[in-house]
């Protein structure tokens, strides 16, 4: 079939714009159309789109809430120190969440706590437990030695010295003294929440010497010889003689500090696999709750006011599964009896956090499992701990300041770009200042 040639008629216009643009032609590159997508390109366009727009958005804002508290923390970096006393140090507690590993909880610390710890110039300690248990044990073996280094005595003296023992040994003989200040504790999620109070009281109000669980006894059972009526029986102690054994006499009741300043436990809600996904959702709801751990570090930072852990009178049903107070059903009469109950805020601070908790943080052990299961007991305060126990808090009007502080910062922050755009010639008709022989803030 032979090509039809091109009429005559046909105007050079309608040619040259058939044939494409000649530039292009003679580079080789193909005449581009402007027309809309495909369908399979509009559905990658519009998701890949939506995707890093609310990466871009949550970037964004994480920076503008660090900027803020980092702000107005960042005085404290520009206070002198003695050279003869070590900083202040900020004890730091995580444990892997339920039903994931520890990584998650660092990269927690590292996103929204250890930048303002940073900025206010802290010194930090962090105690990590990977499985659970582990930040409790830790920690009530921290307070013994604290205890045996402040002159209680022990039964089982060790002679080994441990390497923090060693540092301080090498502090004193070289003049350095610790921060005279409070230091303060910041515990993250409800989880390691719980395993800090456990830890508290076993290690304050517990013996001095770690308890071992008792080993079971594998001796070999050997038959009873037949026993004759006529011999003797033995004979056994008067209830009088005194026995070979050592009295029993109750532990000393140790020191306790004074006051534990602590900040609040910070909320770690997680969904395994589903970070993202989460914050996208709670931005869509118009909430900035995935940065909350932000402005419950600054006031530990601060440390400038603190207040007690309050008490309050909780009204419990005894029909009611979770008191362990309750009378058995037994017991219970037709009319549900209301028991009068003293909470500490200890022990609802978080409570929400474990509705999201991984179900296998609820599973009971196995037959001839003897795991420790912190996470499902029913957490329980005494009132020499609670009393001592405080929590750091912003002062009024500390909020609006630093609210103040990061205006301040992000207008000289403009200033700069401007005087940069200035220089570079950039949305002016003046001379660029690199020709005039502006420099820095010359510019201005």
């Amino acid at each position: 079939m032979t090509e039809k040639p091109p009429s005559k008629d046909a105007s050079p216009a309608a040619s040259s714009k058939a044939a494409g643009n000649p530039a292009l032609r003679m580079m080789g590159l193909p005449n581009f159309k402007f027309k809309l997508p495909s369908r399979n390109w509009l559905i990658f366009g519009t998701i890949t789109g939506s995707f890093t727009s609310t990466l871009l958005y949550d970037r964004y804002h994480k920076r503008k809430a660090q900027r803020k508290w980092c702000t107005l923390v960042s005085h404290l970096a520009q206070e002198p120190l003695p050279v003869n006393m070590m900083p202040r140090r900020i004890t730091i507690f995580l444990t892997a969440p339920p039903g994931d590993g520890l990584r998650v909880s660092r990269d927690h610390f590292h996103e929204y706590i250890k930048p303002i710890l940073v900025a206010g110039a802290m010194d930090w300690d962090v105690v990590e437990g990977r499985r659970e248990g582990e930040v409790r044990a830790g920690l009530a073996e921290k307070i013994r030695k604290l205890r045996k280094r402040n002159g209680e005595t022990s039964q089982a003296e060790s002679s080994e010295e441990s390497q923090e023992d060693l540092y301080q040994e090498m502090r004193k003989m070289a003049g350095i003294k610790d921060w005279d200040g409070v230091q303060g504790d910041l515990v993250l999620g409800r989880h390691t929440w719980k395993e800090y109070i456990r830890g508290l009281h076993e290690g304050w109000l517990g013996p001095l010497d770690e308890v071992q669980p008792p080993e079971p006894e594998t001796t070999d059972l050997q038959p009873l010889a037949p026993h004759s009526p006529d011999s003797p029986l033995p004979e056994m102690p008067a209830s009088g003689t005194p026995s070979s054994s050592p009295p029993q006499t109750d532990p000393p009741t140790p020191e306790l500090p004074s006051e534990k300043p602590t900040g609040k436990p910070e909320n770690t809600t997680h969904h395994a696999s589903l970070h993202y996904a989460f914050r996208i959702c709670v931005f869509a709801s118009g909430s900035h709750a995935p940065y909350f751990p932000l402005p419950i570090t600054a006031p530990l930072v601060l440390a400038s006011h603190s207040r007690p852990f309050t008490q309050s009178t909780d009204f419990a049903s005894a029909t009611d599964p979770d008191d362990d107070a309750s009378p058995s059903m037994n017991d219970q009469t037709e009319s549900a009896v209301t028991q009068i109950k003293e909470v500490w805020e200890q022990e609802v601070v978080l409570r929400e956090e474990e509705s999201e908790w991984h179900k296998s943080a609820w599973k009971s052990n196995e037959e001839g499992d003897m795991r420790e299961r912190v996470w499902q007991e029913r957490m329980v305060v005494d009132g020499r701990i609670g009393s001592r126990m405080k929590c750091f808090e912003l002062r009024n009007g500390q909020e609006e300041e630093a609210a103040k502080l990061d205006a301040a910062k992000r207008q000289e922050d403009e200033g700069y770009v401007e005087r940069a755009k200035k220089w570079a010639g950039l949305g002016s008709k003046e001379k660029p200042g690199w020709e005039t022989g502006l420099e820095g803030d010359e510019s201005a």
